[in-house]
This record gives structure tokens, sequence and C-alpha cells, in this order.
């Protein structure tokens, strides 16, 4: 935004002189150009230079009135901005991405800076809401999805003039989150799984022994069906190639995706976990639903034999699994925090594997991490220590050095 002489030309002329302009002695002779509130270029001309200098510093700093946005633009809130920069960009996103990106912003952003005005939201307001979400105990890649959700709608914000910069910008989060890891917060003991089989109605507890069994996650447990598609009793072997989902606006109910991040895999089931399965479908005879399939990024509908459905035969949703998870979860004496959910047990799966020394490679297949390192880095406290052996080279080289 330079201040221009409008009374003489910028470029000199051959001997180094000032060249006067066609506006020479006619107007004002100072102008200052500036971007005002919607970004377009504008001009302001003064008959003073130290006016239009002055005028320039302002309009730098977004404190000109030309460079601002209007009262009610400048004072939107969180709540409604986020609101018109989700619905603005979902077009694109897939339906999972809708859903999320909808619940964490509800959930985790509007409850804490719902009522505050875009503009007012500040570096140390951020530092001190990731400060609370670490003393929660909440999950490092959790704390990353919803920083990285309000740095986005942030971001938008400065480029649509309604807050002056964005306070993401100023924070590392790698330094937030220092000393963070992917090691589970909690892991149920193995009486603490005996107690909740327990206390698990017997037309979920198949479920629950293939999440602390098979290290299946929820949404795994319960979207298995009957047949060779999933179980393979023969050879001892678990198909997990699909998950149960839930979306009545984009699919109109239950269907049926992949596992998480693209974790399909065949892995292995444990006698005692397949004797489990067999007592639940005597028991529980599946019930055949038409759904929604996905998996093979070719949707169709086809007929899928559920090993669990309630007593009147529907899936169910998550919302409902999860009150009555917390139902289960107290009756077993488990603690009410968000690490002891149904994801525990997988968490217990994996470590029971690791204290039997099960070779990290198997217990990465078994987990269906996409690699080993994945699998070290969450469970690196639990491997056992070995003691370390001396003299080895020593003993191989005794033998070289007598004979001479």
């Amino acid at each position: 935004m330079p201040v221009d002489d409008l009374w003489y030309l910028s470029k000199p002329g051959p001997n180094g002189e000032r060249l006067k302009s066609s506006k020479h002695g006619r107007g004002m002779r100072w102008r200052c150009r500036y971007e005002d509130a919607a970004g377009e270029p504008r001009a302001k001309v003064f008959a003073k230079k130290s006016d239009a200098e002055a005028f320039d510093v302002q309009a730098r700093a977004r404190l000109a009135p030309e460079t601002q946005v209007d009262g009610l633009a400048r004072n939107v809130g969180f709540r409604d901005y986020s609101t018109r920069w989700r619905l603005s960009r979902e077009t694109g996103w897939a339906v999972e991405t809708r859903e999320r990106v909808e619940s964490n912003v509800r959930v985790h952003l509007v409850p804490v800076f719902g009522n505050s005005p875009m503009r007012s939201i500040t570096l140390t307001e951020v530092l001190e809401w990731l400060a609370r979400q670490l003393d929660e105990g909440k999950a490092k890649s959790s704390i990353k999805l919803y920083f990285e959700l309000l740095d986005a709608i942030c971001a938008a914000a400065v480029a649509d003039k309604v807050m002056p910069d964005n306070p993401c910008s100023g924070v590392r989060l790698s330094k937030v989150l220092n000393g963070v890891s992917r090691a589970p917060k909690w892991i149920p003991t193995e009486d603490q799984v005996l107690r909740l089989f327990d206390v698990v109605p017997a037309r979920w507890l198949a479920a629950v022994w293939l999440g602390a069994g098979a290290g299946l996650r929820p949404a795994e447990a319960i979207g298995v069906e009957e047949g060779e598609r999933c179980f393979d009793f023969a050879e001892e072997e678990l198909h997990v190639v699909q998950q149960l989902r839930y979306s009545p606006r984009t699919h109109g109910g239950f269907y049926l995706s992949g596992p998480k991040s693209g974790s399909s895999g065949t892995v292995d089931l444990d006698a005692v976990v397949a004797e489990q399965v067999r007592s639940h479908i005597a028991e529980f005879p599946p019930v055949e639903l038409e759904l929604l399939d996905i998996t093979s990024g070719e949707p169709k509908h086809r007929m899928v034999r559920l090993l669990f459905t309630t007593r009147h035969g529907n899936p169910i949703t998550d919302r409902i699994w999860s009150r009555e998870w917390g139902k289960w979860r107290a009756a077993a004496g488990w603690p009410d925090i968000e690490h002891a959910g149904f994801h525990a047990l997988r968490h217990f799966f994996a470590t029971t594997l690791i204290s039997q020394h099960v070779e990290p490679q198997e217990v990465q297949r078994a987990l269906r991490h996409k690699t080993l390192t994945m699998t070290l880095e969450t469970y690196v406290h639990w491997w056992p220590k070995r003691v370390r052996q001396r003299g080895v080279i020593g003993a191989a080289l005794r033998s070289a050095a007598d004979r001479r």
C-alpha cells in the first residue's frame, strides 16, 4: 500500500530529473493505495503527504474504517461462522467426513468458543483450551484432530476478513503435545475383563468376546455376519472386512463400510472365542436384513445375516451402544473415564499377546496395523525387557584366540 506522488512521474528523466505528470498542480497530490474489507484494491487521495502516510499506516493495520468489515460481520460468533464454514465446504466430503466434522465442531469446539466473536479468539485462549484437553486425559490423536479443525475455521475467517489473524498460527502443536504418546491411557486387567463378561447381557456377550479375544473395534464387532464372509471355523480364521455404520440422512439408516483406515485382514480365531460365537448363533439366530454395502467401493444392497441385533431384530446404533456400554462398565466396576470404552478391550487383547511373548510382527498382524512402527510405538511400555547378554562376541571368538 505505497503512497504515490500524483504530480510527478515515477520514472525519472534522462538526466535523473523528476518529470511532471499531466496532473501536476491540479487536485490533491498524494495517493494511498490499499485493500478494503472485501480485499478489493482501492485508492484514496490527500492534499498532504503526512495525511497519506498516516492513512497508509492505519490501512496496513486494518484500523482504517475503509478496511474494516461492518459491525455485524465483524462481530459474527464462532457458532454461526463455523456452521457457514462447514456447509460451504461439505459438498466434496465423504459422508463419514461430513458427520465427523459436524459432530466434532458441535461437541468439542462450540462449547468452548461458541459464544465468542470470531475476532475475539486469542492465542492465549487456544493454548488454555489445549491445556485443559491434556489435563482431562484426551487422546493425542483427538486433540490434534480438534485443533486442526479449529485452525481451518480460523484460517477461513481470516481470508473472509472476519478476524484479523489466525490465533492458531502461533501454536506449535508438537511442542504442546510433547510427552503425550500413542500409549493407551488405561487397559483393563484380566479380572476386570472377566467381571465385564459377567454383567454383559447374553445377547451382546459374543461381541465383547470379539473385542477382548480378537481385537475387533466396536463397529467391526457388531458388524460381523454369519457365513464364510466373516468366519472360517474350520481354518480358525476371522475375516475382518466390514463395520456397521449408521447414517439416516445419507444412506437411509444402517450400512456396511470397510474397517477403519483400510485395516481389513484375516486374523486368527481363537478356539475359545469361536466357541462363544457358535453358542451365540445357536441361542440368538442371525437376523437377515437388507443393507447397503459400500465395502467394495461400489454401493449395492444385499441381504446380510447380522449376528448382533436387538430383541426386535434391528441393528444397534452407536448412540444406544454407548449408552448400554456405560451401564455394563459401571456394573463391572470399570472407571468412568473416556479411555474405558470398548476400544480398551482391543488394548487388552494386544497387551495379552505381548505378555505371552508373541512376536511383534504377529501382534501387528493381529491388530491389522499398517506398520510395525505403529504397533511398537503404541505398546512400547508393554514389551518385555530382555536381560542384556554380555560376552557373546568373546565366547564366539575364544576358540579362534585359543588356536593362536
